[in-house]
């Protein structure tokens, strides 16, 4: 009984035959059948690399792809054809390794980083051994061809093939603080539309043929989109690790192209955060950024203790009392050149640090301050039971440690009256006890006791509670710090456990 061969799928690396592994270049020469594709012009980029390994009478299995990027007349289009060929392919390894011959496929840089050898792999691994070696990837030689580190302590690299759509591109440059775009060729054009809009153009790099003698390093900006092959790739190194001694590597890679922007020393900021109601889900990617490249972070210690610790950033925890000692703080460090993230908890314009700052700030003409907006409390509170604020709302604060009562009071009527939805922040504590049942009383003097009133404890943490109960029987006591509450209108609804407030009115 003849043993049936083993399938091996061999990186070759980004192309300079030199960077093929020891084991790859071993395995390439003991196999017995050697396999590689091409496009129909018959080049085989995988077989010029392995050349050097090659041994003479070994079988080779020139694997052509029936199309690459042109148009078909197979039936079922680019799929049906490219389904085709991979099967067919597939069957023309199967008859080597039915017969006892061991194969190796190919691939380019890593066989399981965008490579085709996956195809032949899911299609034969069920039948036969196979053996991954893995290889260098392009993205490390493209890394190696700027001369820039593309990432540094805590950042985060994001890989996307150049054919997403410009809006989803878009949408996740943003979302990262390094990227590498690969697949680039006829989507050119919208890989830079997307950089342009993400403000990376100036940073990024542009490798072509990374790694071998055709290397070419430019400016993302600079390049001709008519001559762009589709083996090429943008490199967007992270804000740490860009070059910031005003001299870019493109500069002696590339001689006669202007060199990408230098990151001059930042001046010292301040950006205000929120980190939304709780879940880590709900914080935006612009917080996350910003909370990345601080170096200082200045906040009540349990929405601190939300953020993760990062190497190199200085932590100032504090109570929740003396917001203008953080806020005097914030403009302090960022005086002296530091990025400084104050963090707030929901959103940080809604009774929240951003005033503070602001305020404070009118003292240090010099220092630039970012709002970052948020989910908000009532937002998260909202859409557990429906949306209750779905039509006019006010927000109000029960708390009389910043404002007279008497205020208070007489904005909760005003709003009563009006007949808008009311969200209610800071209902109680341990030492405001009586408030919630004062504002009851003013609510009854303009809402039925039938009217819905949602109670959301601790909304997206480990205690989370939301309940429905009517206004007449909304008990004060059960109201604590941890709470916030929505009063309906005369016109929301609640229909089991779901609460809205239609976006007409009655005329």
């Amino acid at each position: 009984m003849t043993t049936k061969g083993t399938l091996y799928g061999v990186g070759l690396g980004p192309g300079d035959p030199e960077l093929v592994t020891v084991k790859a270049a071993r395995l390439i020469g003991s196999a017995d059948v050697v396999a590689y594709h091409s496009a129909r012009h018959g080049r085989s980029i995988a077989r010029r690399i392995a050349e050097p390994y090659l041994r003479d009478g070994q079988l080779e299995e020139h694997l052509v792809y029936p199309v690459t990027t042109e148009t078909t007349e197979h039936p079922g289009g680019y799929a049906g054809a490219m389904e085709d060929f991979y099967a067919e392919a597939a069957e023309r390894i199967a008859t080597h390794l039915d017969a006892g011959r061991d194969v190796a496929l190919l691939a380019e840089g890593d066989p399981l980083f965008y490579s085709s050898y996956m195809h032949m792999h899911t299609r034969l691994t069920e039948r036969f051994d196979a053996v991954i070696v893995p290889g260098v990837t392009s993205v490390s030689a493209a890394s190696a061809a700027t001369g820039t580190p593309l990432v540094q302590g805590d950042e985060v690299l994001t890989i996307l093939p150049g054919t997403l759509p410009a809006a989803e591109l878009t949408r996740r440059l943003a979302d990262t603080d390094a990227a590498v775009i690969m697949k680039l060729g006829k989507s050119y054009p919208e890989v830079r539309e997307a950089l342009s809009a993400t403000k990376r153009l100036d940073r990024a790099f542009y490798v072509e043929r990374a790694s071998t003698d055709q290397q070419r390093v430019l400016n993302a900006g600079e390049v001709d989109e008519a001559s762009v092959p589709y083996f090429s790739i943008v490199m967007v190194p992270g804000e740490a690790a860009h070059p910031r001694n005003g001299r870019s590597p493109v500069a002696s890679l590339a001689p006669g192209h202007s060199p990408v922007a230098s990151l001059a020393p930042k001046k010292g900021s301040v950006a205000v955060v929120g980190l939304g109601p709780g879940d880590l889900d709900w914080i935006t990617p612009q917080t996350r950024r910003e909370l990345a490249r601080a170096t200082d972070l200045i906040g009540y210690f349990p929405y601190l203790d939300r953020v993760g610790v990062r190497t190199g950033q200085t932590r100032h925890p504090s109570d929740n009392t003396d917001e203008p000692a953080r806020a005097r703080l914030a403009c302090e460090l960022a005086q002296q050149g530091k990025a400084v993230v104050v963090v707030s908890s929901g959103d940080p314009g809604v009774f929240a640090m951003a005033t503070a700052v602001l305020e404070e700030a009118k003292a240090w003409p010099d220092v630039p301050v970012r709002v970052i907006p948020a989910m908000t409390a009532a937002q998260a509170v909202a859409s557990r039971v429906g949306a209750p604020l779905g039509h006019d709302y006010a927000v109000i604060s029960l708390s009389d440690r910043l404002k007279p009562w008497d205020i208070i009071a007489k904005r909760v009527s005003a709003a009563a009256a009006a007949d808008m939805a009311i969200a209610v922040y800071n209902p109680a504590s341990k030492t405001r006890t009586w408030q919630v049942g004062a504002m009851k009383e003013l609510l009854l003097a303009h809402r039925d006791p039938a009217t819905p009133v949602v109670i959301g404890r601790d909304v997206a943490g480990p205690r989370e509670q939301v309940r429905v109960v009517t206004l007449g029987e909304l008990n004060p006591a059960e109201v604590d710090m941890r709470c916030m509450l929505i009063i309906g209108s005369s016109q929301t609804q609640w229909h089991g456990d779901r609460v809205f407030t239609p976006r007409y009115y009655p005329r």
